[in-house]
């Protein structure tokens, strides 16, 4: 993805069986499907200047790759639900310890409300904020916040 050098660019990044957002569990997950949430993401960004890519993987290798070209590719800031990766993925924190950008952890249902494995992340600690249990609002709300910190740093 090459970008010019005035426009921003968010990496929108989302863990295994995201892609059965909609159907899967709509009573922890919501209806909305993950190609609504992509759509209403690449607006938001767009009506602000800027350039959304998003990337879903069930494999961790293919997110730790996609992590580790944002490097190269202008992204100056990602966005990412780790799902299930958020309890197991060490690979996936060096992967963005590594490349050091700037990111904010989303989570689509309360995972503190949930099962206590679900409690522990791998990259909160890393992360320049974590939002849980807001639905898929929770990644808009994460790009606002990517538009307006990257605003504030790169006029």
């Amino acid at each position: 993805m090459s970008q010019s050098s005035s426009a921003k660019s968010i990496l929108v990044l989302h863990g295994p069986n995201l892609n059965l957002l909609g159907s899967r569990e709509p009573d922890v997950y919501g209806r909305v499907t993950l190609d609504e949430i992509n759509a209403r993401l690449t607006t938001l960004a767009g009506a602000n200047g800027a350039k959304v890519c998003c990337f879903q993987s069930n494999a961790e290798a293919e997110l730790v790759e996609r992590v580790q070209q944002a490097r190269a590719d202008g992204t100056q800031f990602i966005v990412i639900n780790p799902a299930a990766f958020t309890h197991t993925s060490v690979a996936l924190r060096d992967a963005l310890a590594a490349v050091a950008i700037p990111f904010i952890e989303v989570h689509l249902s309360n995972v503190f409300a949930r099962e206590a494995f679900r409690k522990e992340s791998f990259f909160s600690d890393l992360a320049v904020g974590v939002i849980s249990g807001l639905g898929a609002a929770g990644y808009e709300f994460a790009v606002q916040f990517a538009l307006t910190g990257m605003a504030s740093r790169h006029p």
